[in-house]
């Protein structure tokens, strides 16, 4: 399985990007997908999930009401639009793979991750 994450950038603050996420070696449709952060010198984060149907979504607070997690099952691929963005945002953001349907908030409910994309936004 492989996950290819795009779309990072430099952005000043108050701007947007969407990354993507393209899926091969495995149909996402009957699993959960989800997004993660990790800035220098801090622990990877959690950033937004998704249900394998996409009825079910989940935000980190820091996050919630400025970005959106969705996901084209018929194309494999995953997106975070991502509005609003602040320096703190800067990070490496990360695409994962669950283990179930459900959309996770943990790390170690994921089987599968991407080589990540840089986000960086500037003051």
């Amino acid at each position: 399985v492989q996950l290819q994450a795009s779309g990072g950038g430099l952005v000043q603050a108050g701007g947007s990007l969407r990354l993507s996420c393209a899926a091969s070696g495995r149909t996402i449709s009957r699993y959960g997908m989800g997004w993660f952060r990790q800035a220098p010198g801090k622990e990877r984060e959690f950033v937004a999930a998704i249900s394998l149907s996409g009825g079910s979504l989940y935000y980190a607070d820091s996050v919630k009401g400025r970005f959106t997690i969705s996901r084209d099952n018929a194309k494999n691929t995953v997106f975070l639009q991502m509005d609003s963005l602040k320096p703190e945002d800067t990070a490496v953001y990360y695409c994962a793979m669950g283990s179930y349907g459900y959309g996770s908030r943990l790390l170690r409910e994921y089987d599968f991750w991407g080589q990540g994309t840089q986000v960086t936004v500037s003051s």
